[in-house]
């Protein structure tokens, strides 16, 4: 938790919370990034041994079965 709280402040140098605010924001957003960094890796894993494919690109790109 002191990790997320750290990093969520080096990208926000300037933020100040309550403990229930940093709890309640700060944590979780960082948390939904590392979970989104995490899910985005395993997709390309799956798409690249030929379970899913990929369609489109960057920021738009969506996963589907491979058919």
């Amino acid at each position: 938790m002191a990790q997320s709280i750290l990093a969520y402040l080096a990208e926000h140098p300037h933020a100040m919370d309550t403990a229930e605010g940093i709890a309640g924001w700060w944590i979780m957003r960082q948390q939904v990034r590392v979970t989104a960094t995490t899910v985005a890796r395993v997709l390309h894993q799956l798409a690249e041994r030929g379970l899913l494919e990929e369609v489109g690109e960057g920021d738009t790109r969506r996963y589907r079965l491979r058919r």
